[in-house]
């Protein structure tokens, strides 16, 4: 089954903000039905959307389970610390590794000792070349980055696997092969560096996770007392634990020592600074050398998306430097050294004919420059990069909030304009704000609807009580928030049915009004006429009936005679 990415997105919990979209600085966000989900192809796993969701919809993959299956399998389990967990958690380094091994693991390492080992490395390399330029390879975002947006640049990287990946090697040379590193720290890449490099670190957790597995598993740290055996393996870092902090890996690459002094020293952190650094570079033509430290999160590690830790960054800074120790002298040749090569892998850009923006351009009512606001309120920085990402399939209209206002706005004046009865919408000060031409016929006069029509604005602005007779059940509606209904509301010889509703409480409120003059008459006529039918009915039914009790009489009448002569005489009887 394929493992899932990094960073993921609870679809349900996402509110149509594009908010992510503004904040990703590779647009590796689409959009469908609404919803805004990563694209893995694109995406560098910074995790700065995961940082800035208002939602809290976008998610970094757990990989706690995948560590618990290491250890039910048997396996001895070591933990690759990041340097800033110093800053984040206020224990000691013993009770930290006292705490990683009631979870389990068989022991604790700083990759702080990886990070040694890269700077050695790369000062020997520096030592050893003439020109160029040199970017760091220890931030697994800015290598990514590179090879996918700055393809031109990748040769310029140091070519050694970052000081995670680094330790991770350098453990398995020192306590076996068979051991299993698991990372922990403030960075989701790493679990990118975890799923392309399996053989050397088995998982990534964030610290995140680290202390949901804690909460889980109901340590109390507090009640933690460490033994003899809670110590750094294979032994504590020094310099290298500088590296999480904005110019610390050329502090320590300082100290390895440069022979000649003829290196210039950058450091750069975020990914748009690192981005405007490289800008109007031809790498081949740089006469000095040059190494830039990069590093994608600002300010460093410290600021990585899952530091877990509301403390200032100055004081986690403090600590940092407060727990760093110092080697007299550092090595000139590295214990161990993993060489990893970046190679170009350029995300594919579609260059799309000015045909197809011209006319994805019209399908958001974009037809001229004018119309081109680049308000970035869909997320991308201009409409031109807007109907890019529509064209490709990763964005919709829907994203557009001048184009959706221009809809709503046509919609509305559509059903306005079409409705029989007259809508009115007045504001706080009973002036109009909107009205269709229904309410202009029913009760504009000739004059006023010459005077009206001549405006540009039409009746917007006018005083309702310059226009119907009935301004209070308006004024009474703004004054209490409640909806009025008036049915057969009698003006001169008129009948309105009057409904009006709140639309911004004390603000705005709407009116329906309609005419129910004729229709009121003509039940009136209906009734009248029903009631004359009726009578000549109930008349006509008493005659009838009338008729048919005198016809009953005389047929009584006839027949009792007829039966009377057919009786036998007595005479008869007597024979």
């Amino acid at each position: 089954m394929e493992k899932q990415y990094p960073v993921y997105t609870l679809k349900n919990e996402c509110n149509d903000c594009y908010k992510c979209i503004r904040g990703c600085h590779i647009k590796a966000i689409r959009i469908q039905q609404g919803s805004a989900s990563v694209i893995n192809d694109k995406c560098i796993a910074c995790g700065h959307c995961v940082q800035i969701c208002p939602a809290g919809a976008k998610k970094v993959r757990n990989d706690i389970d995948v560590v618990k299956t290491l250890m039910i399998a048997g396996k001895k389990v070591y933990v690759s610390l990041a340097p800033s967990w110093a800053g984040v958690y206020n224990i000691s380094k013993e009770k930290m590794i006292a705490v990683l091994k009631k979870l389990g693991f068989e022991g604790v390492s700083e990759t702080a000792l990886g990070a040694q080992e890269v700077s050695i490395q790369t000062a020997k390399m520096l030592n050893s070349t003439e020109k160029g330029l040199f970017i760091s390879s220890a931030c697994p975002v800015i290598d990514d980055y590179i090879k996918m947006y700055k393809p031109e640049f990748a040769k310029c990287i140091t070519p050694v696997a970052s000081p995670a990946l680094t330790h991770c090697g350098l453990l398995k040379d020192i306590l076996g092969d068979d051991i299993k590193v698991v990372f922990i720290g403030p960075c989701i890449a790493k679990k990118n560096e975890a799923d392309e490099h399996p053989d050397l670190m088995s998982a990534a957790l964030t610290f995140d996770e680290l202390n949901y597995w804690i909460k889980e598993e109901f340590i109390d740290i507090e009640k933690i007392e460490p033994d003899e055996t809670c110590k750094f393996v294979p032994e504590n870092s020094y310099e290298g634990a500088l590296y999480p902090l904005e110019g610390g890996m050329n502090e320590t690459i300082k100290r390895v020592g440069i022979d000649k002094n003829d290196v210039t020293f950058i450091a750069v952190s975020s990914l748009e600074d690192f981005d405007k650094s490289l800008q109007n570079i031809n790498p081949d033509k740089i006469e000095n050398k040059i190494f830039v430290e990069a590093l994608a999160c600002s300010g460093g590690c410290i600021n990585g998306p899952c530091l877990s830790s509301d403390k200032s960054r100055i004081l986690i800074t403090s600590d940092i430097y407060a727990n760093t120790q110092y080697r007299e002298v550092v090595p000139k040749e590295p214990r161990k050294v993993v060489e990893k090569e970046y190679n170009p892998a350029p995300v594919e850009k579609i260059e799309y004919s000015l045909e197809q923006v011209s006319n994805a351009l019209k399908k958001i009512s974009k037809h001229s420059e004018e119309d081109e606001l680049n308000c970035s309120g869909c997320g991308y920085s201009s409409c031109r990069e807007f109907v890019n990402a529509l064209i490709a399939g990763d964005a919709e209209t829907s994203q557009c909030v001048s184009y959706m206002r221009k809809i709503a706005v046509r919609k509305a004046a559509a059903m306005l304009r079409c409705m029989p009865s007259a809508v009115v919408i007045v504001d706080s000060n009973l002036e109009i704000v909107e009205a269709n031409d229904a309410f202009e016929h029913m009760f504009l006069s000739e004059e006023m609807y010459e005077v009206f029509a001549s405006r540009q604005n039409g009746m917007t602005g006018a005083c309702i009580d310059r226009i119907v007779t009935f301004p209070e059940l308006f004024k009474s509606a703004l004054d209490t928030g409640k909806d009025i209904h008036q049915e057969h509301y009698a003006i001169d010889d008129k009948l309105y049915d009057i409904s009006i509703f709140t639309i911004e409480e004390n603000e705005l409120v709407g009116a329906v009004i309609a005419d129910v003059t004729k229709s009121e008459m003509d039940r009136s006529k209906i009734a009248q006429k029903a009631r004359e039918v009726i009578t000549k009915n109930i008349a006509t039914v008493q005659e009838i009936a009338s008729l048919l009790g005198e016809h009953m009489v005389e047929t009584e009448m006839l027949l009792s005679s007829i039966a009377e002569g057919y009786e036998p005489s007595s005479n008869e009887d007597k024979k």
